[in-house]
């Protein structure tokens, strides 16, 4: 079981927290990981990508040149892919790419770049994390006691609107809850910021 010390918004000790091995201290398994990071990007994927195919092309109607004497290929049609003009052979058309994974392939991706950031020691436990209102400033200062990187997730247990609009003008930081957090933010940032109530809730729904 890994012990992680917990620290206050101002960078100051305040004690530790034990995290559990069956969410925090699993093998890393990079395939499972892999799979999540293709799935998540295919589903962000918009698919509205439209080319002419060849019968959507205006034309074609008529034989664009005789068929003998020219010097040229035959051709019967001005709308042929290899034409000046013509549609576009298998042209991409709007789609959906979403398709879904195993919920357990989900969780155990999830497992795994938890532990990954135990491992590295990218993960910073803050004892609670709070403003009366949205302060840029305030949490730069925060970033820097704690010695966060430039790319840092900061997750709290449920939604703060003060929290998430404080660091909202902050290049490179991302805000989410417990909730929501997924496993492409958390390998994608290098600080994993949590709150010490977030810590505990994230062993309970991934234990």
């Amino acid at each position: 079981m890994a012990t992680v010390k917990v620290l206050t918004m101002a960078g100051a000790a305040a004690g530790t927290i034990d995290l559990n091995d069956a969410v925090f201290g699993i093998e890393v398994n990079e395939n499972a990981v892999h799979e999540y990071v293709k799935n998540y990007l295919a589903n962000q994927r918009q698919g509205t990508q439209s080319a002419k195919t060849r019968g959507d092309v205006r034309g074609g109607g008529k034989k664009p040149f005789r068929q003998k004497g020219t010097g040229r290929h035959r051709q019967g049609s001005s709308v042929d892919p290899t034409q000046v003009g013509g549609g576009v052979a298998f042209a991409p058309k709007p789609r959906s790419y979403r398709y879904a994974i195993p919920k357990k392939v989900k969780r155990l991706a999830m497992k795994s770049v938890l532990t990954s950031k135990v491992n590295e020691n990218e993960i910073i436990v803050l004892d609670t994390l709070g403003f009366d209102t949205p302060s840029t400033k305030e949490m730069v200062k925060v970033l820097s006691a704690v010695k966060a990187a430039k790319k840092a997730l900061i997750v709290t247990a449920e939604a703060n609107e003060n929290v998430l609009r404080s660091a909202s003008n902050i290049p490179g930081v991302a805000v989410s809850h417990v909730g929501e957090m997924n496993v492409y933010e958390i390998l994608t940032h290098e600080s994993f910021i949590v709150t010490k109530e977030a810590c505990e809730k994230i062993q309970e729904v991934y234990k």
